[in-house]
């Protein structure tokens, strides 16, 4: 076999001295490399190798495989570049002018006539001439795979044919054209074999890629040199034969063969058949373009832009079978599954590729589906997951309301009674804020507003069913430590909506804690509902006694409120906190009212006095037990001793000022609750008690943000 540039070099046709290294594809040290500005520069990596290997290294690692493949030839120099005397060949003054046909005759002259090319040897050592070789020995060429050395021989026989136009009759050219496209049909079906299955070819035999790679080059610098030196027409010419194109048809095919090949992707998990179908289709592109990247792109030149055209072919693919099936009638699976793939997976885990990243950035592929699509898809994935988590909060709730009416205790968690309810609803709102924001951060947005509208209606429905529950199940065993587990409930649902909507004012949440109030409140009305009946039997002692002997009344109040108090250990820390101050509120109301409806009427200061220090001290103790058991409503603390002050007080402007300050820290006093207080104080005139009076008539701004204490108090 020989070892020889292509027919096409400017050397074989021009009369330009032919180097060593031209012949052997070897750059001289030190040498730049020169290419002809009308064909492209194709690198030859055989060559970059031969640079770096010495010798007699080169000639054993030659045994074996390099001899079946020809890998002794390297591509050809002019193509390549390496040869650093290209310029000179082109440019030689002895080259002839001629036409094409004296130009081809020359050429071919020189091949076959005795001119010796020296240097020619495989790594076997074989030396032999430069030839053409007989169509059958060029045929056992390409059936052992010896293409790229067939493929140099094949060149220089078709233009030792159109060299011979005028030797031979047209019948003989006919039959020499047809057994010379003959093995070119046998050269390509061989060439774009191994182009098809590259991808599995690549890691384990690259030397015949890099011979199949070499011969398409070649058969593209053979075709540009038609186009400048075009035979006679006498013969028929299948130049260009375009193997560029051919290659590039090739890769799409085989992409789309090896995309189809489901099989090939065995999966361990139950998945449906369009999700295997992605998990295959992502699979094969990431791990193909990883061998693409690996160990294809560098048998190529870079004018082929290997990377770029295979990850357009994956991309393509890829995009067409993603959008046949979102013009479906798509499950909700299914168009989670494709919103997956289009928006997470297939830009993150494949184009992000620390491998690929660079490789598919320069491709510039876009997205797998339209902009508009998309959209569409995420508008459907909005609805069926609102629709979807709406369903599943119905039938919770349903469930929820059966183990109500069973006659079993709630089961209890860390000392607190408790119900999965709650803990259900989260999870599934969760659940789907976390599938939409693997999709896209600000899909898990969008969810995450639908969803909360979601949980407000749920909320009021929760309310209702509490409601109906409290009504009709009084005689219950349970019926406490049910309504208990309930307002414990509230706290993660407060949680949840307080952490997910960051603006306080947002409408969606203040709807959603104004209703969770009312179930804590509806549970608070149910449990304190005997302790207050209890203690409006005890208060009404103050009516019907004299102030001075009250202090027994107050201590009786103090023991009944604390007997009830182990009963709600049972709520958790906030809503224990929660009924303290809703029992302290109640004590400092009712003894707001007992104190306007005693209808006493003090003639002296020395008896206003008194009673102003007996509020005091009850007011003092009230604090301490509520204080002691939890309440935080400090918010109270002042209204009993500021009353104590306005009747201790015997300046009228000193009492103004008091009623103004009251007024200012408790904006809902009215009028009436203000003379039932004067009315105490039986010394002041009528004139007064009007110019006192008038003082809640300017406008006032609160001092804090109380809640309300005398607009609960009716008087007559």
């Amino acid at each position: 076999m020989i070892k020889m540039m292509p027919f096409f070099n400017n050397s074989p046709f021009g009369t330009g001295k032919i180097s060593k290294d031209c012949i052997t594809g070897v750059k001289p040290p030190g040498k730049p490399s020169t290419s002809s500005e009308s064909e492209p520069d194709i690198v030859s990596i055989e060559s970059a190798v031969e640079e770096t290997q010495p010798k007699d290294q080169m000639k054993t690692e030659s045994q074996g495989q390099d001899s079946a493949l020809g890998d002794s030839h390297a591509p050809s120099t002019e193509a390549n570049g390496s040869c650093s005397h290209s310029s000179e060949c082109r440019d030689s003054p002895k080259r002839k002018k001629g036409g094409i046909k004296e130009k081809l005759k020359d050429a071919f002259s020189n091949f076959r006539g005795g001119q010796k090319i020296a240097n020619l040897t495989e790594k076997d050592g074989a030396v032999t001439d430069n030839k053409p070789l007989a169509v059958e020995q060029i045929r056992e060429h390409l059936e052992s795979d010896q293409f790229f050395n067939a493929n140099q021989q094949l060149i220089a026989l078709e233009w030792a044919l159109y060299n011979n136009i005028g030797d031979k009759s047209e019948a003989e050219l006919s039959r020499e054209q047809s057994e010379v496209e003959s093995l070119y049909e046998l050269l390509k079906c061989k060439v774009f074999s191994i182009i098809k299955n590259s991808i599995s070819l690549a890691p384990a035999n690259p030397k015949l890629l890099r011979h199949a790679v070499y011969t398409i080059e070649e058969q593209e610098v053979a075709d540009e040199k038609y186009k400048s030196e075009k035979p006679s027409d006498k013969i028929v010419s299948y130049r260009p034969r375009k193997w560029k194109e051919v290659w590039m048809d090739t890769v799409k095919q085989s992409v789309a063969d090896r995309m189809k090949d489901i099989q090939r992707t065995s999966s361990a998990e139950n998945l449906s058949t369009t999700a295997l179908c992605f998990l295959h289709m992502g699979r094969t592109m990431k791990e193909d373009m990883i061998t693409v990247v690996e160990c294809i792109k560098q048998h190529y030149h870079a004018q082929f832009n290997v990377c770029s055209t295979y990850a357009e072919c994956y991309h393509g693919y890829f995009s067409s079978q993603l959008q046949l099936i979102a013009d479906f009638e798509l499950g909700d699976k299914d168009v989670y599954l494709l919103l997956t793939w289009v928006q997470n997976l297939y830009p993150n885990d494949i184009r992000k590729n620390s491998i690929l990243v660079k490789e598919l950035d320069e491709a510039k592929l876009g997205s797998l589906l339209p902009p508009k699509m998309i959209k569409q898809l995420e508008a459907k994935y909005l609805y069926n997951e609102a629709a979807s988590v709406k369903n599943w909060l119905a039938k919770s709730l349903e469930m929820e309301v059966r183990r109500w009416t069973e006659e079993r205790e709630p089961e209890k968690l860390d000392g607190h009674f408790h119900s999965e309810l709650a803990i259900d609803v989260i999870q599934t709102i969760h659940g789907g804020q976390r599938r939409a924001a693997e999709i896209t951060p600000e899909l898990g947005k969008q969810l995450s507003i639908v969803l909360l509208v979601e949980l407000s209606t749920f909320l009021k429905s929760y309310q209702k069913a509490l409601e109906e529950f409290k009504e009709k199940n009084k005689p219950h065993s349970y019926f406490k430590a049910m309504i208990i587990a309930n307002i414990n409930n509230c706290m993660i649902f407060r949680d949840h909506t307080e952490k997910t909507t960051p603006s306080a004012q947002d409408s969606t949440r203040l709807k959603i804690l104004g209703t969770l109030s009312e179930i804590e409140n509806i549970g608070y009305d149910v449990l304190l509902q005997d302790l207050f009946l209890e203690l409006k039997t005890i208060f009404r002692k103050f009516t019907q006694s004299k102030w001075l002997s009250c202090n027994e009344t107050m201590d009786e109040i103090i023991q009944a409120t604390s007997n009830h108090l182990s009963e709600f250990k049972t709520l958790r820390d906030p809503f224990y906190q929660g009924i303290m101050e809703k029992i302290h509120g109640h004590l400092v109301k009712e003894y707001i009212v007992r104190l306007m409806k005693k209808k006493v009427s003090l003639k002296t200061p020395e008896l206003q006095q008194n009673l102003s220090n007996l509020i005091s001290a009850h007011a003092s103790h009230l604090q301490s037990f509520c204080k002691e058991k939890g309440s935080k409503a400090t918010w109270l603390d002042s209204a009993l001793p500021k009353l104590a002050e306005i009747i201790r007080l015997q300046d009228s402007n000193s009492i103004k000022i008091e009623v103004a300050t009251l007024a200012s820290t408790y904006p809902d006093i009215s009028k009436r609750h203000l003379a039932a207080i004067l009315y105490i104080k039986g010394n002041l005139p009528s004139s007064e008690v009007r110019s006192i009076l008038n003082i809640l008539d300017v406008s006032t701004n609160s001092t804090t943000s109380c809640e309300s204490l005398f607009s609960a108090i009716k008087i007559s």
